[in-house]
């Protein structure tokens, strides 16, 4: 039977070495909240919620900025669009019927459409401009990360190991990709990327693959961690962070893994280093920014992998995936603190405390000097930098 590690306290476990299975015992202490002089002081635009949130759960709910509309959602299936001017509802859709609809896979957009996915296994697209259900799919595994779309094509990668693809219009199934699932896995999928015909993806057994988009032909697979140790909980080497693609190259991490460049075009390795993350990276054209296991802040050069700077005072605060907003590496964690993080120095600029639910999702940009917020009771913030 597969066992999935599904509440906080086991992912800080994990990410922090707990040994159970070999008898050890170590403590996992959560760095105190940092003292920042802070250089500025964002300003509030306007406030608005989507239900509940998703409370403690595995629900990585993205805010998606599309369209010249916010759409948010929360775990028991309200779906909105906000307007990002001033925060109004333009339409909301309640998803839940009768069985809970525990809604975990992101938000995406294609085709004047909002796809987001279920721990149920279901797919939903609705209308854009209405919130109108357009079509609902079931693909049959846990659909914990957002989708992606190409062409005609939605692409999801589900927990149950296959990546699929449904018609944006119809819904209907085009192709499966099954890659292989250990019996012990992290709690998590990696979100798929597409590009130039092509649809890159991380896997729980460890490896990125690499398919052909239109007919789902799969056409290399990179291992980027091997499975090491005594225990089960050693041995995870899952890639749960989306690919990210700077020109000819593919950067990716894994947990008890490595920190990789890959040629596009041959799947070949550029370059290795040695970090451990599930979470995904971000970057600034130059550099990349990843959060370590133990949540530390970590600065790579994008050409050679050589470390730049690493931030460790927020060790084991659940932190969420770093993000660029106003040339601004931002975290938020688990007490509802959000840092602002100078790029080059690794050092804080700013703190700002949001709501004591805490963060599930890094904020999301907006255009101009604008970010969005979104904190696990359900609390959307728009911001400004001035």
């Amino acid at each position: 039977m597969k066992k999935w590690f599904g509440n906080l306290f086991l992912m800080t476990a994990i990410a922090g070495g707990l040994a159970g299975c070999s008898g050890e015992e170590e403590s996992v202490v959560m760095a105190p909240v940092p003292v920042v002089n802070s250089q500025f002081t964002p300003h509030s635009e306007w406030r608005a919620s989507v239900g509940s949130g998703v409370g403690h759960y595995f629900s990585k709910l993205k805010p998606k900025y599309a369209y010249d509309t916010i759409f948010v959602a929360d775990r028991d299936g309200l779906v909105k669009a906000l307007n990002p001017e001033n925060g109004k509802e333009l339409w909301q859709q309640d998803l839940e019927v009768d069985d809970p609809i525990r809604l975990a896979g992101g938000i995406d957009t294609g085709l004047n459409q909002v796809y987001v996915g279920s721990e149920n296994g279901v797919v939903y697209a609705l209308d854009a401009k209405t919130g109108e259900l357009k079509w609902k799919h079931n693909i049959g595994g846990e659909i914990l990360a957002s989708p992606t779309t190409d062409g005609h094509l939605l692409i999801i990668n589900t927990s149950n190991g296959n990546l699929t693809a449904l018609d944006q219009t119809s819904g209907e199934e085009q192709w499966v990709i099954s890659t292989e699932v250990p019996n012990l896995t992290l709690r998590g999928v990696s979100e798929p990327v597409a590009l130039s015909g092509g649809v890159f993806w991380g896997t729980a057994a460890g490896r990125l693959a690499a398919a052909i988009t239109a007919q789902g032909q799969m056409i290399w697979q990179q291992p980027i961690g091997i499975p090491k140790g005594a225990t089960e909980i050693d041995r995870l080497v899952d890639v749960d962070a989306s690919p990210l693609i700077m020109g000819e190259s593919l950067y990716t991490i894994g947990y008890n893994g490595q920190l990789v460049d890959i040629d596009l075009r041959s799947g070949k390795p550029i370059w290795k280093r040695t970090y451990s993350s599930a979470k995904d990276m971000a970057t600034d054209g130059g550099r990349l920014f990843l959060v370590t296991d133990e949540d530390h802040i970590v600065a790579v050069d994008a050409r050679s992998g050589t470390e730049l700077w690493t931030n460790n005072k927020l060790e084991h605060r659940l932190v969420t995936a770093p993000v660029m907003i106003s040339n601004y590496v931002v975290v938020g964690d688990s007490e509802g603190y959000l840092y602002w993080i100078d790029r080059s120095s690794g050092e804080f600029v700013a703190q700002q405390f949001v709501n004591s639910s805490g963060f599930a999702v890094s904020p999301i940009a907006l255009p101009g000097n604008g970010y969005l917020l979104i904190t696990r009771n359900g609390d959307v913030k728009k911001l400004t930098i001035r």
